[in-house]
């Protein structure tokens, strides 16, 4: 049995974004999501698109609303200390 990677977890969340090109600083992630829009850890009857910034570590929904920030997503986390 294949994983279903559309179902909402950090793991998947980083597969899909290593899969995923990098487009004006955000890769493109789809997850189903229950009905407020907000991504879902299980399986729905709707899919969304999301976008991940690597820098900052903030998932946004389609409209590019922030629907989370995690420094785990931070791809750049702690450079730039002296």
């Amino acid at each position: 049995m294949q994983e279903d990677l559309r179902i909402f977890s950090h793991e998947n969340l980083l597969k899909q974004s290593q899969h995923s090109e990098l487009k004006l600083g955000y890769y493109t992630v789809h997850f189903y999501v229950d009905s407020p829009g907000v991504p879902s850890k299980h399986v729905t009857d709707k899919i969304e698109q999301f976008y991940l910034s690597p820098s900052g570590g903030t998932l946004r929904d389609s409209s590019m609303n922030i629907v989370m920030y995690s420094a785990k997503y931070d791809k750049y986390k702690g450079y730039g200390k002296a």
